[in-house]
């Protein structure tokens, strides 16, 4: 017999949802290597559709738009590699120069430590050496997402022609996993998951352009060097929601203090990034990132660190567009809207505590305001 799981005491329902949520954190930890490229893959797939599709209207077989499609996109991925590479031979070119003038700050930065706090340089050498050791796992961890990074740029074309060429067949298998009942919510769901995505990818990619022009503009005004290529990185950076944007200033004011004498220079990129960033977060973001995306900072802030524990780098970019795609299959369940509710932007202006509270009062005077119409009417 088929019972309920909201039918069961609370601490029945907890279990299970711990237990499934257990389950799935460590299946997916086990398959990271298998899941990652495929989630990739699927996004990708569908921001490259309409342009599959376009070519299928004029006659182009499928084959040959999907090709064309993925040849467009790695044109693209491969002139922004070219561009950011020439200025990262620019900049090996200085490191020798860069290296020895960290190297200087660094002694005079000891020095200052040891007249300040009395600690001697050779004791902040051990401590800083003991850091060191401390986060080479954390270090191997990053090499480690890195490498992983670059085996799934080689296998992403393969899996993006795939889906692209078996797309009706796994659109089939989806309307068919479920009763016929429910095919109008699927099909909902579909569209809203590919509108949704296809729109959060476009925005995220021209607030990405903007970003960098705005934070190589203001670099290169404020004559800090290899300003393009910083500018650029961060606002690669900045599509990690929130913690991208702070090791984004980081460092422009790190190569700031390396190649200027004085503090006015970090000042001025500091005050130039926050004002990026205060245009970004209310102009660009809420106007050319789909308005479907709509997931609260709170839950953002959570979402990334655990994609981060979960998938590392990949996880992060991968964990927004991930939590938006729940959010569209929650808002369509009837017993998962609370959830929906819980990671959208929408903010209630009352609790449904003090809304109960309300409505009790107002059943405890209405009797007490009967029986004094019924004594006047009496009297």
């Amino acid at each position: 017999m088929y019972i309920k799981i909201k039918d069961q005491p609370f601490y029945i329902q907890s279990t299970a949802v711990l237990f499934g949520l257990v389950l799935l954190v460590y299946v997916m930890i086990q398959l990271a290597d298998i899941l990652v490229p495929l989630a990739f893959a699927a996004f990708l797939a569908i921001l490259l559709n309409p342009l599959v599709n376009r070519l299928e209207k004029y006659r182009v077989p499928k084959i040959i738009s999907i090709g064309i499609a993925i040849l467009v996109m790695i044109i693209a991925v491969a002139t922004v590699f070219y561009f950011l590479s020439t200025q990262i031979v620019q900049f090996g070119d200085s490191l020798p120069m860069l290296q020895k003038k960290f190297q200087s700050i660094t002694a005079d930065l000891k020095t200052w430590i040891q007249q300040t706090f009395g600690v001697e340089v050779s004791k902040q050498e051990k401590m800083l050496k003991d850091a060191l050791n401390n986060s080479q796992a954390v270090v191997g961890k990053t090499v480690n997402g890195l490498l992983g990074t670059l085996a799934i740029i080689f296998l992403l074309p393969v899996y993006i022609f795939l889906m692209l060429l078996y797309k009706t067949l796994i659109l089939n298998f989806l309307y068919e996993v479920f009763s016929e009942e429910n095919s109008k919510k699927v099909s909902d769901v579909l569209a809203e998951t590919k509108g949704a995505i296809q729109s959060y990818i476009v925005g995220l990619l021209i607030e990405m352009i903007i970003v960098a022009a705005m934070n190589s503009a203001a670099l290169i005004l404020l004559g800090v060097k290899y300003g393009i290529l910083i500018g650029c990185i961060g606002a690669i950076l900045n599509l990690i929601p929130y913690l991208g944007g702070i090791i984004a200033i980081a460092l422009p004011v790190l190569m700031a203090t390396v190649t200027k004498d004085g503090y006015s220079t970090q000042l001025g990129v500091i005050i130039a990034y926050i004002v990026i960033q205060f245009i970004d977060n209310n102009i660009l973001v809420p106007r050319i990132v789909s308005s479907k995306v709509q997931i609260n900072a709170l839950m953002s802030i959570i979402v990334v660190l655990l994609g981060n524990a979960l998938w590392g780098v990949s996880g992060m970019f991968l964990s927004i567009p991930f939590v938006a795609v729940l959010k569209i299959v929650f808002d369509r369940i009837d017993d998962l809207k609370p959830w929906g509710k819980l990671l959208g932007d929408n903010i209630p202006t009352h609790h449904m505590g003090e809304m109960w509270r309300n409505r009790n009062k107002r059943k405890a005077v209405l009797p007490q305001q009967e029986k004094q119409k019924i004594e006047k009417a009496g009297g």
